[in-house]
């Protein structure tokens, strides 16, 4: 029984001298509990109703305005990202898919990281869209190659934005040649 007590105290001992030096382990956050009667507070990562215009149904969106739709292939979900963006982003967002699809064959559509993506089945993804609280962001995955280059830089080496905010005026010629321009290039393959 003794042996047992002088082992406890020597790794007490030593916790409370790697303690003393420094060393710590990150505190386990205590799970809070709610109070009877109160709501809930929304999590980050929880998904926001938004105003609509009269008639239409509520999407649920991410902060930011970020519509919150499910990862797949096909254009079902793109669609039903459009859908989800909210007033003049949406008919942004109708405009530039139907760019797209005019000036692509062979066009693959997909949400993933809750954002279409377009691309060449084989080659990979050449473009995304993300919708932001004020404007919606059209993402160059290979942007440095197109000529002229998109103003937009990024934190990749390849990647050229171009952000679309509420009254800019959309050059849909420039925007298609950036499209076929960019669809011609080896894309981002993401799984």
């Amino acid at each position: 029984m003794k042996r047992v007590e002088e082992g406890a105290k020597a790794k007490l001992k030593a916790k409370r001298a790697s303690r003393a030096s420094g060393a710590r382990k990150p505190a386990a956050k205590a799970k809070k509990t709610a109070k009877a009667g109160t709501k809930a507070k929304p999590d980050a990562s929880e998904a926001k109703l938004i105003k609509v215009r009269k008639g239409e149904k509520v999407a649920a969106v991410l902060s930011g305005g970020n519509p919150r739709i499910a990862k797949a292939d096909g254009d079902a979900p793109v669609q039903a990202y459009i859908a989800g963006m909210a007033g003049w982003k949406r008919d942004l967002g109708k405009r530039l898919d139907a760019l797209i699809v005019r000036n692509v064959p062979n066009l693959r559509k997909a949400v993933k990281w809750n954002s279409p993506l377009y691309g060449i089945e084989g080659q990979g993804w050449f473009l995304g869209l993300h919708t932001f609280t004020h404007y919606v962001k059209v993402a160059f995955f290979r942007g440095t190659s197109l000529r002229p280059v998109p103003p937009g830089a990024s934190k990749g080496k390849d990647t050229r934005y171009i952000d679309i905010h509420e009254g800019d005026e959309l050059d849909e010629a420039q925007m298609a040649n950036w499209v076929k321009q960019a669809a011609a290039l080896p894309g981002f393959l993401a799984r």
